[in-house]
């Protein structure tokens, strides 16, 4: 039996099948990929390669990253033949066992198990944070001819009350923490006292790119990555580099509900926490959602601004009848008004398929025609589902930053186009790439769509939908 070291760290076999949970959402466009969200579970079929592995979901194979996902806790050193409790990429709830084919454990020692799995991570990340504020941040200040208070504010964020916070959390967790009988420890108020602390997280992960891309922009002189490097040896730190470690409060904030979740599932219901445990999954996992949601709109952004900027590169080819710049609207500023067929008082012109943009500040109207009443109604329902999200983001604070604005421009001017070429993302080969996909750029800057002053849409590269085709006839006038 070959035994292979995973990116977690815990050694796993090669000829036998474990299970991984998924901490991030996958999203990919590439075939040999696998794609899956936060909480679905893998099985990993290969592990060779420490940076990309391969599995399964369902009937899908692909490979995936490594540091996407965690190993259970509870999965034995050697894997028994057995009936499957993890079947087709989901787990059993009923289910006693967390690894394909893997007996059934005491209970009351797999809930101590994951018990010391938190309590050791807790400490671990608080040795990162130290790390990070003392060995770098402290550090940087000293330097002023090297980093200005706003270039620490970006790289850094907040940081040190993450820091003190966790300190606070871990102090209430080790005073929780039953030493000679794990699986009798009380941890769950924990996470209900100090649920609102954890709402910090939200400003750093929000950050977090652009704090990535000016570390970016300082890594191109070697001064900076001489200093970086001379402070994570100063600190006596482990061999990751500064953005790995910067990346630590992301992860961190995204593995409680898995760890709870996990907790939970070895709780008896006549156990003191069990309630506490199961109040703390719901508030960890409302956050979560919340960060993850924030991070899947970032990551979008750059595709639709490269988009936008092959269309701002296509001015001399664009014909009249494929696309009109008629300017921005706000639509904060409008309300949409849906108008049946017939004359139109304001524009005393005959309608059909046709709604108003209606200024509510300034009066101003724009009337728009579809060719057909199924166009009209897509276009209505996008624009409900816009407000939607407008709403949606202004509740959960998301907000693109005017820093991450004027990067996402550069960005895009500066990345070399090659036909049939995702610049944005790379592809990984028959074989997974060496490096580790974290720290391999899928953190390009968003770009500016909302510093436009048009209306741009791109004409397909290949066949039209009839929604393209029809858009064309959807004519605006403005009075």
């Amino acid at each position: 039996m070959q035994w292979i070291r995973g990116g977690s760290g815990m050694l796993i076999t090669g000829d036998s099948i474990v299970s991984a949970e998924a901490v991030w959402d996958h999203v990919t466009m590439a075939n040999r990929e696998l794609a899956f969200k936060a909480g679905d579970v893998i099985k990993v079929l290969d592990a060779s390669n420490k940076d990309w592995w391969w599995g399964q979901i369902d009937d899908e194979e692909g490979w995936f990253p490594a540091s996407f996902v965690r190993l259970w806790v509870n999965q034995e050193d050697e894997v028994e033949e057995g009936p499957s409790d993890v079947q087709n990429g989901h787990l059993d709830p009923n289910s006693d066992c967390l690894c394909l084919g893997r007996p059934l454990q005491n209970r009351d020692q797999m809930r101590a198990n994951v018990i010391n799995e938190i309590m050791s991570t807790e400490r671990h990340y608080i040795k990162h944070l130290k790390d990070i504020c003392e060995g770098y941040l402290k550090q940087c200040r000293k330097r002023r001819d090297m980093f200005s208070d706003e270039q620490l504010k970006i790289i850094f964020g907040n940081i040190e009350d993450i820091y003190r916070f966790q300190m606070g959390f871990v102090r209430d967790l080790e005073k929780q923490y039953n030493n000679d009988d794990p699986h009798l420890s009380e941890i769950g108020p924990c996470f209900l006292e100090h649920q609102d602390g954890f709402w910090i997280y939200s400003e750093y992960c929000n950050n977090h790119l652009d704090a990535c891309m000016e570390l970016s922009k300082l890594m191109k002189d070697s001064r900076y990555q001489h200093f970086f490097e001379a402070c994570r040896l100063l600190q006596q730190m482990i061999d990751i580099a500064i953005d790995g470690f910067l990346l630590t409060p992301v992860q961190k904030i995204c593995k409680y509900p898995l760890q709870l979740a996990e907790l939970l599932k070895y709780t008896a219901q006549d156990h003191s926490d069990y309630r506490y445990v199961a109040a703390a999954l719901a508030v960890m996992r409302n956050v979560t959602q919340q960060i993850n949601e924030r991070k899947r709109r970032l990551e979008n952004i750059d595709k639709i601004a490269q988009w936008q900027a092959s269309v701002l590169d296509w001015e001399d080819l664009i014909r009249r009848d494929i696309l009109y710049y008629k300017g921005r609207i706000d639509m904060d500023k409008y309300e949409v008004v849906d108008i049946e067929d017939g004359r139109d008082d304001d524009f005393n012109v005959s309608m059909k398929n046709a709604f108003k943009l209606h200024n509510k500040e300034t009066e101003e109207i724009h009337l728009f025609f579809a060719k057909k009443l199924e166009e009209k109604i897509r276009w209505l329902r996008a624009f409900r589902e816009e407000r939607k999200m407008v709403q949606e983001d202004e509740k959960i604070g998301f907000e693109i930053s005017e820093n991450q604005k004027r990067q996402a421009a550069m960005t895009v001017r500066k990345v070399p186009k090659q036909k049939g070429v995702n610049s944005a993302r790379s592809v990984p080969p028959s074989y997974p790439p060496p490096q580790d996909p974290l720290n391999h750029g899928q953190y390009l800057v968003p770009d500016g769509i909302a510093q436009s002053q048009v209306f741009e849409f791109t004409e397909p590269k290949r066949s039209q939908s009839p929604f393209w085709q029809n858009f064309s006839r959807l004519t605006p006038f403005k009075k």
